[in-house]
């Protein structure tokens, strides 16, 4: 149940209710800097106000808490240096009806020749209302990724006292808001904004508990430029015309990395009874022809599986291809990178994902980065469950042996020791929990799941548990001792034969012990599908290269699934480099018809041309590089270039092609080029580019497994992760 806010009481209230039992702290977590554990937060306010010409964010935030202790000495937010803090105040009631909570103008301080306007008003709040008092604050460096807030409060402050600490700020370059210029836009009309939160990036939105052990419902105001249509991860949204500002509110409690906003030149398109579509105009009619019909009907077979869908709408939105992630599972708001629209197959299982991340990760979710598995492994389980209702075991097979294909490659990289391939990671204090989102994450994750539901004997029986399990745990954070717990309470004969404790299978060898999965499931029943990618894949590498190229020739691919081809062009880049007439061979074989196909079968392609010094097709890879403008698109192959004898080609595609790329992808792309060059011979990047958001690039997600630096062995096409 949410959360009830203090400015939500009855007019005229005579006495307080009846007080409940008190909520335990929430989980310690070693990547906010905050006193969370002190506080309960109920709700929070947000007033903004967009100003891309500026690129910067005005924001004015209530939050309305409750000491879980008398006397606290301060308050303590996850902040970033992109935030600059221009005042705190304090009040302990509700603001009085129809008076907004402290309505500060957002100009900085100092003249100003022309200050913009203040903020709206926000919701007005019935109830007895003292005057707001000002607070002493300091920002001090916690981590690369973030600051601390510290926030003194009035000493006699009272336990489980209502009160409200009101914050005024502005934020520039931050690395959760990512501002685009129109030309970044596919209709190179308007400007367009959107933020990214996952993991620890909105503190540079706004200040908070930036944990996903606190959770509390959310209202917002924000006002933009005519024309621009805002959207955000709520429950419901208001457009006030004669205000000429948007009004959100967010009944559920959910995390604070799950507050999303995006605006552009987006329009809307409905798909299904409680879903739409939002895109800019140009993409509108591809984006509502792939996915009409097809949302609910993958939201009613979650809704058999798992129970009622909480959340109202699901609706999906299309980001320009700067989005630095495929996908985000933002409440009844998916944010997708619009590039993954002309690949069917897995777009699919893009949205299925976010679908499933509805009741595992958001309305459950990890307590700790340490243990987001409990999000991916659930999330990825629930997937392929949906997509078995759906689209049949064959097909879920062929993605599950795709995916375990990769899982299996970034194990032989990293080797079976390393510290990142385990369930429950250790979070050193410092180390930025994004670098934790790699494959291990979903698919150790989901083989434990998957290992879970075999224990049942019967996979609808694990439905059954993990209905239940969301049922328990709807809107609150657990740790991964709340869902074996509960497992072994639902199944009490599973506890009697002590099942956690089976040699060589111990729940808590699964969760600590590195390497890969203790155990894999039975792909047998994608057979009809695997076993042609592997036949065709023998015949290139076993047979002698006139009998391969005959018999190759008798194999239709054009016939096969996305997923098929991609498997293949997989194996072939893990036997890279190869001989020289075999990739002669394939090119004759397949160049012209993978070049007509989806983006995510030219890149595979393309990259086993760079990895073979393959030059006469290397004109396709500088088509594909003219023509794309997304991290998971351009970087895997600019590592591929520079780490052989490509660089100066690498060099010359980056000086054609960096003014169409988002800044903080041309920083990357620069880092990765700069390998091994000496000063002189850095690239260069076009002025007011890359430089001015090089914080921003720093704490965008991760997209590269630990600290591996690019130009790493690891490629983006194996950490092509939807959130």
């Amino acid at each position: 149940m949410a959360a009830q806010c203090c400015c939500r009481k009855a007019p005229g209230a005579e006495a307080a209710p009846a007080r409940p039992p008190p909520e335990p702290p929430p989980a310690l977590d070693v990547a906010s800097a905050s006193s969370a554990q002190l506080f309960r937060l109920r709700h929070l306010q947000l007033g903004l106000e967009l100003r891309p010409e500026a690129r910067e964010l005005a924001g004015c935030l209530v939050l309305e808490l409750c000491a879980r202790r008398p006397a606290p000495r301060a308050l303590v937010l996850d902040a970033h240096p992109a935030l600059r803090l221009h005042s705190a105040a304090f009040r302990r009631a509700p603001a009085a009806a129809g008076e907004p909570p402290c309505a500060f103008a957002f100009a900085a301080p100092g003249p100003s020749p022309a200050p913009p306007p203040p903020l709206p008003a926000f919701p007005e709040a019935p109830g007895a209302e003292p005057a707001c008092c000002p607070l002493a604050f300091r920002v001090d460096p916690f981590t690369d990724y973030g600051s601390s807030l510290t926030v003194t409060l009035p000493p006699e402050l009272q336990a489980h006292q209502p009160f409200q600490v009101i914050l005024r700020y502005t934020s520039t370059d931050a690395p959760a808001i990512w501002w685009l210029g129109p030309e970044l836009t596919y209709g190179s009309a308007k400007p367009f904004v959107f933020t990214q939160g996952h993991s620890v990036c909105n503190r540079s939105f706004f200040p908070c508990f930036d944990t996903p052990a606190v959770k509390c419902t959310y209202s917002a105001v924000v006002k933009a430029p005519s024309g621009v249509q805002v959207l955000m991860s709520a429950t419901q949204s208001t457009y006030v015309e004669e205000e000429g500002v948007y009004r959100f509110h967010m009944e559920h409690p959910v995390p604070a990395y799950l507050v999303a906003l995006v605006a552009g030149d987006l329009q809307p398109a409905d798909i299904g009874p409680r879903s739409r579509v939002w895109a800019e105009p140009c993409l509108l009619p591809t984006a509502t022809s792939k996915l009409s019909g097809a949302v609910e009907q993958w939201l009613s077979a979650a809704e058999r599986l798992y129970g009622p869908y909480l959340w109202g709408r699901y609706d999906i939105v299309f980001l320009p291809p700067s989005f630095p992630i495929v996908a985000m599972e933002n409440p009844c708001l998916t944010f997708i990178i619009s590039s993954i629209l002309e690949s069917d197959e897995f777009l699919i299982i893009d949205v299925i994902h976010e679908v499933a991340h509805s009741w595992f990760g958001n309305a459950v979710t990890n307590a700790t980065w340490e243990e987001m598995w409990l999000s991916e492994g659930l999330a990825t389980y629930a997937q392929r469950r949906i997509t078995t209702e759906t689209y049949g075991a064959a097909f879920t097979c062929l993605e599950t042996a795709f995916r375990l294909d990769a899982l299996h490659r970034q194990m032989k990289l990293l080797g079976e020791d390393s510290p990142v391939s385990k369930l429950q990671v250790k979070l050193e204090p410092g180390v930025n929990p994004s670098h934790l989102m790699n494959l291990f994450t979903y698919e150790k994750g989901y083989c434990f799941v998957y290992y879970l539901s075999q224990l049942c004997g019967d996979a609808q029986r694990f439905d059954g548990f993990l209905r239940a399990y969301v049922e328990k745990y709807k809107f609150a954070s657990v740790v991964a001792q709340d869902l074996l717990d509960s497992f072994l309470t639902f199944f009490p004969e599973l506890k009697e034969q002590s099942v956690d404790c089976r040699a060589g299978l111990e729940f808590e060898r699964w969760l600590n012990a590195t390497g890969p999965p203790l155990a894999e499931p039975d792909l047998s029943q994608g057979s009809s599908l695997t076993r042609p990618v592997e036949a065709l894949f023998q015949l290139w590498t076993a047979e002698p290269l006139d009998q391969a190229a005959a018999s190759a020739s008798t194999i239709d691919i054009s016939k096969w699934r996305t997923f098929q081809t991609a498997l293949f062009l997989d194996r072939l880049l893990d036997g890279s480099p190869l001989p020289q007439e075999v990739v002669m061979s394939l090119s004759k074989c397949y160049s012209s018809l993978l070049d007509s196909m989806n983006a995510e079968i030219r890149i595979r392609w393309l990259q086993i041309v760079v990895r073979n010094d393959y030059y006469p097709d290397l004109h396709r890879v500088r088509r594909f590089l003219e023509s794309q403008m997304s991290r998971m698109y351009t970087i895997p192959l600019y590592e591929d270039l520079c780490t052989g004898a490509l660089k100066s080609f690498a060099l010359e595609v980056f000086y054609q092609t960096q003014g169409r790329l988002h800044p903080n992808l041309r920083r990357t792309i620069q880092q990765i080029l700069s390998q091994g060059l000496g000063p002189s011979t850095e690239p260069s990047v076009e002025p007011g580019g890359a430089g001015a958001d090089s914080e921003a690039d720093a704490d965008a997600p991760a997209l590269l497994l630990g600290d591996e630096a690019p130009g790493s062995a690891i490629s983006l096409r194996d950490v092509n992760v939807s959130a």
